[in-house]
């Protein structure tokens, strides 16, 4: 199974939280408040996410965080970069090829192609379409459509 990180995932709803008044400046208690995540973490994460130069900090008694662009201009790719590092699904997808089998594999490819289609559907997402509600059901059919395995033949 694919997965991205808690803090990850965190880190998405935080920023996700930004984007919907990205003109306010939010302190790391305001944002836990309203996420329901403890401080601790959501502190954490804030300084991740800034350090990978997506907040903006400003310190003092009416600091705060707000988003360095326009939630149209934040995508859920650069999020998962920032919190995690590159996005890769194996190891000869990734930037810095290190796989032992790398000369004799012959999937290799197909996995970059793989990484390339899920990195362009993280691209196409900002943070601006992440506060835009969905039909879950439409989302849910195609992917279960998708990764349905076959039925087996009766013996």
């Amino acid at each position: 199974m694919l997965r991205i990180s808690k803090m990850t995932d965190y880190g998405t709803v935080v920023m996700t939280q930004l984007a919907q008044n990205p003109q306010r400046r939010y302190s790391a208690r305001e944002l836990a408040e309203e996420v329901h995540i403890g401080v601790p973490t959501v502190s954490k994460i804030l300084k991740i996410l800034e350090r990978g130069g997506l907040l903006d900090a400003q310190r003092g008694k009416n600091g705060g965080y707000t988003l360095a662009r326009e939630p149209q201009g934040i995508t859920v790719a650069q999020v998962i970069r920032a919190m995690e590092g590159p996005i890769a699904l194996t190891e000869c997808a990734s930037e810095d090829l290190q796989c032992d089998q790398e000369d004799s594999c012959t999937v290799q490819t197909n996995w970059q192609r793989l990484n390339k289609a899920i990195m362009r559907a993280l691209e196409e997402v900002s943070l601006a379409e992440m506060n835009t509600p969905i039909s879950v059901e439409g989302v849910q059919s195609h992917t279960l459509e998708f990764y349905r395995e076959p039925k087996k033949a009766a013996l």
